[in-house]
């Protein structure tokens, strides 16, 4: 193994506070609950650790500077004192010694990585973690363009009134557990073809809070959580979409015994528009239109999510053409960009004629302007289509 001051990646003249920075850093790096079941990991942890226990003391990093390296750890694993952890160091071990090492002034980040938890060695949790809460919210176009507030009431667990979630009938109902002895976890020897091998779980009497209820709450029995109502407000952005899931981190279930709430997930749902439809960020909009118009040229007035704007069809203009009004779609949740409004012209034919007009279309049907004599320009519906996302 490496000397210490490589492990902590410091020089032999960095101070304490140096070696407890670079200790924190590897340690959160390396953490078991950051890397699961990671061998690799684990043991690098442990290296770390056993580097900090002995250049975090100041007499045991004079001897190890005086000895050198390997007659240093020689004479741990000889018992030649210095209290390591050589031969035989757990997690628990680590947690135990340097449970503060973590934190500054007191407080644990791996709490904030890890739900709470304290890394094993922090604060334990005084309950387990509520289950997540689920809601679907209906936003109309013009709500999904702009973004909104939405307040909803919602039923779930919230936490005891009458025992502030603590689930026992008063402060003398509640004493150390007797499984793990107040630790908050229980250790398990088994025997494997490498050897003996020591694991550290959670206490399944006490969920890890290291105490017991002789007498429970006679409002939530217990749980620390009771049924009831909230209104919560929702802030959506801008641009969700159609089964998007938002998630509103404590605002779900209660948990038991004081431990946090779950969260609030967040499902979208869009109401259909009358007249337009949506198309990623674009908005599609079908102009149906009177032969006529197309053909003599209009003014129309075109819906928006903003309200109606007035284009202008100019003469001739055929079946199947697209006209894009930019900025008008919608923006994305996650960028700056903002889609469009394309409008498809449809030519209206009439299903019924009466004798009149049937008697003017006749003589139209003969004259020249009137066959069709598509050129080179006239693209079909699918080249204009293409023509628009290319």
């Amino acid at each position: 193994m490496a000397n210490y001051y490589d492990i902590l990646g410091v020089s032999r003249d960095a101070d304490d506070k140096t070696i407890k920075k670079a200790y924190r850093k590897i340690a959160m790096k390396y953490h078991p609950d950051r890397n699961p079941d990671n061998k690799e990991a684990e043991a690098k942890f442990k290296e770390a650790a056993e580097a900090y226990e002995t250049l975090g003391d100041a007499d045991k990093k004079a001897r190890y500077d005086r000895m050198g390296h390997e007659n240093y750890t020689r004479s741990q694993q000889g018992g030649g004192g210095g209290g390591g952890f050589r031969g035989g160091m757990t997690m628990e071990d680590i947690f135990s010694q340097f449970g503060d090492i973590f934190g500054d002034g007191g407080g644990n980040p791996f709490e904030s990585f890890f739900g709470g938890a304290g890394g094993r060695g922090g604060r334990r949790s005084q309950g387990s973690r509520g289950a997540n809460a689920r809601v679907k919210v209906k936003l109309s176009l013009e709500e999904i363009a702009k973004g909104v507030t939405k307040k909803i009431k919602i039923k779930k667990n919230v936490s005891c009134t009458t025992c502030n979630g603590s689930g026992a009938k008063d402060r003398n109902a509640v004493s150390t557990c007797s499984t793990c002895r107040g630790s908050g976890y229980v250790r398990q020897v088994k025997n494997t073809f490498l050897g003996q091998m020591q694991t550290t779980t959670p206490c399944p009497t006490c969920n890890g809070s290291g105490q017991e209820i002789t007498a429970k709450c006679g409002t939530c029995k217990g749980s620390g959580a009771t049924q009831g109502d909230e209104v919560i407000e929702i802030n959506i952005p801008a641009g969700v979409s159609e089964g998007i899931q938002l998630s509103m981190g404590g605002k779900g279930h209660a948990g038991k015994r004081g431990g946090p709430a779950g969260d609030l997930i967040i499902t979208i749902e869009e109401i259909p528009h009358d007249a337009l439809k949506r198309d990623g960020q674009n908005i599609i909009y079908d102009l149906y239109m009177n032969f006529a118009d197309a053909a003599l040229g209009c003014s129309v007035d075109v819906p928006t999510i903003d309200g109606k704007v007035k284009i202008k069809i100019p003469a001739g203009t055929q079946s199947g053409k697209i006209f894009r009004l930019r900025g008008k779609g919608l923006p994305g949740v996650q960028s700056y960009s903002t889609g469009d409004q394309l409008v498809h012209i449809n030519i209206w034919t009439p299903k019924k004629l009466d004798a009149k007009e049937r008697q003017l279309l006749e003589k139209l049907r003969v004259m020249p302007n009137f066959k069709p004599n598509p050129g080179k320009s006239d693209k079909g519906f699918f080249e204009k289509m293409r023509d628009m996302f290319s």
